[in-house]
């Protein structure tokens, strides 16, 4: 199997002044408006979920990836566990999770993940990856055997799986992912096409859309899942352009939140979206005909992700 052509490849600083065609972005130092201030981490209840995450030997992307809803999130008994370590062999330049060479998935993982939802007494759990491009299966294999310890484990428990795009291996993950399939299936398709390669140099918009369409066919019964950054330099009529593309791949849940960016090495942001932005993407979303939009400037796509996956597939025993 080929190298990625960007793996391992350190993140270089962005500067302010022309990025991507545009005038200049928000400085990252520039104040927050006051729709995106957040409670603080510190509690309690998230000293105690993370002392379990430490002696579990798990991570979550809450934590690696720095999430503006890490508290509200950890005081709620919630997370959204990350699988295949914490290392990524992409750097994206949004993302701030490690990138650099990965050790081998460990076979533990999977059992110490079931055991940790036992303990937190979760009736929700979301599991994602970082990329594993090093893999021939791309982590796929990680991916069923969390679900089939999960089940094992806590029977009545719903599972949501955040996957990578699965690049070169997207033919094997998918037959992999077939005898386990989750409650719910999501890949974020993260931004407009036009901003790929700045924003997503390693992914590929028509093979994520052709990922989200394949799994939709091949399990029509398991709602599919995306999301979308705002605040990178997209015109309104682009993001309309992708709600339809993701409504033709089959996709019935949509998120759409802010851009953050995680510090001044990473890609800055173009600008900061209005609620009432939001609230008109989340009108044109339900006009496109998703089941359910959650469209807002803190909203990721791990989210309240239990209370609506809930809503739609309320037939389910929790």
């Amino acid at each position: 199997m080929s190298e990625p052509e960007d793996e391992f490849q350190p993140r270089a600083p962005f500067t302010p002044e022309g990025h991507l065609g545009r005038p200049a972005p928000v400085p990252i130092l520039a104040p927050k408006p006051p729709w995106l201030k957040v409670q603080s981490p510190l509690s309690p209840e998230v000293s105690g979920l993370k002392r379990l995450l430490r002696e579990t030997a798990l991570h979550t992307v809450c934590e690696e990836a720095s999430c503006p809803n890490m508290g509200e999130c950890f005081r709620n008994g919630t997370a959204t566990f990350m699988i295949l370590g914490n290392i990524c062999t992409r750097a994206c330049p949004f993302c701030d999770v490690d990138h650099g060479k990965p050790g081998p998935p460990d076979p533990d993982e999977p059992k110490r993940l079931a055991d940790a939802v036992c303990r937190m007494g979760l009736s929700f759990v979301v599991v994602t990856s970082v990329d594993r491009d090093d893999l021939p299966d791309g982590g796929s294999f990680q991916f069923r055997r969390v679900i089939q310890e999960v089940r094992a484990a806590r029977p009545a428990t719903r599972i949501e799986i955040l996957v990578p795009d699965f690049r070169n291996c997207e033919e094997k993950a998918l037959d992999t992912l077939q005898d386990a399939p989750p409650d719910v299936f999501n890949h974020n398709i993260e931004t407009v096409p036009r901003l790929y390669k700045a924003v997503r140099p390693g992914g590929d918009y028509e093979r994520s859309l052709r990922l989200l369409s394949r799994y939709r066919t091949g399990n029509p019964g398991v709602p599919v899942k995306s999301g979308l950054m705002v605040g990178l330099g997209e015109e309104p009529g682009e993001v309309e352009e992708v709600m339809r593309d993701l409504k033709s791949a089959g996709c019935t849940i949509l998120t759409i939140g802010q851009y953050l960016p995680p510090s001044r090495n990473h890609l800055p942001v173009h600008r900061y979206a209005t609620p009432d932005e939001f609230s008109r993407w989340a009108k044109s979303g339900r006009d496109f005909g998703f089941e359910h939009v959650a469209s807002g400037p803190l909203v990721r796509s791990s989210y309240h992700a239990e209370e609506v996956e809930r809503t739609l597939r309320p037939d389910r025993s929790s």
